[in-house]
């Protein structure tokens, strides 16, 4: 398989081999996404090209996710607040660029699926996989599954906690509009005059000391603490599954959000925290898993 992961920052690609329990990167490219959905096709296919070249194996299937809203079934991306595409035919686009069957999906849910396979997901039954990145969505399990519902599900980084902050989606309050990397990193640059690169530099900032990352970095903790609250409301998971870039923080990140959700919890079911094992390496495995059950009908 090809398996094809377009990010809101970053687009990964990875020429993958293995069954539907157990998948392995082989080689592996990167380039920045496009904000424009004609030259992500684009860019899909030539990484498709560069994957292939000098491979002495037939590539089967190629399997694409993207961010957003999707229409698995019909392969259409149906629109993405960070890179600005909607209703975009990317299955038909792909596959006739391509030339290769091509299975469709959403990042986040396919980095789901990978962490229940073969992550930090295995053996649950009720979960909901969280990734923090340019974004945040959440793929969510119930009963041993990932649920996908009609493509809309998951966002719980459009959830309004209350801090009243606007959002790239156009409502205020949203949970990303605090919590994931890209607003960590803004909103420090913000506060400070000072830009950086990313979250990871706030961290690093926090970890000094510095007051300005702490006010920063515990205001992200809450909005994210309010929104796992809403989950833990909801759908009473067993774990929550913090992946993404900001989960590289690991303790920084997990110690605090446990108390704040220790502050907040009441009558509802306290969801373990697990970081997520697989990285950023998630969303091409599920990619590439998705290929496979398509092609195994599973």
């Amino acid at each position: 398989m090809i398996a094809v992961d377009v990010g809101g920052t970053e687009t990964k690609a990875a020429l993958v081999a293995g069954t539907s329990l157990d998948v392995r990167a082989l080689r592996q490219r990167r380039r920045a996404t496009t904000r424009d959905a004609d030259a992500v096709v684009e860019d899909v296919a030539q990484l498709v090209d560069e994957l292939r070249a000098g491979h002495d194996t037939d590539v089967e299937a190629v399997g694409l996710v993207v961010p957003g809203v999707v229409d698995e079934d019909c392969g259409i991306g149906v629109y993405s607040a960070n890179l600005g595409w909607q209703d975009y035919p990317f299955l038909k686009e792909v596959e006739a660029r391509t030339g290769l069957r091509t299975a469709f999906g959403h990042d986040v849910r396919a980095g789901g699926l990978a962490e229940l396979r073969i992550g930090n997901a295995r053996g649950l039954q009720n979960a909901v996989i969280m990734p923090i990145g340019t974004g945040i969505a959440a793929a969510l399990v119930l009963d041993g599954r990932i649920y996908r519902g009609d493509g809309s599900v998951g966002e719980v980084g459009h959830v309004d906690v209350g801090h009243g902050d606007p959002c790239g989606c156009g409502q205020t309050g949203c949970v990303e509009a605090r919590a994931s990397s890209a607003a960590i990193a803004r909103r420090y640059a913000e506060r400070t005059g000072r830009p950086v690169r990313g979250a990871a530099d706030v961290a690093k900032q926090v970890r000094a000391g510095d007051p300005d990352a702490v006010v920063v970095w515990q205001e992200a903790v809450d909005a994210l603490a309010r929104g796992i609250l809403l989950v833990a409301a909801l759908l009473g998971p067993e774990a929550v599954v913090l992946g993404g870039g900001l989960a590289l923080a690991g303790p920084l990140l997990t110690d605090p959000l446990r108390d704040r959700l220790d502050g907040l919890i009441t009558f509802q079911r306290r969801p373990e925290l697990r970081l997520a094992a697989l990285g950023d390496e998630a969303g091409c495995l599920g990619a590439a898993l998705l290929a496979i059950d398509m092609l195994e009908e599973r």
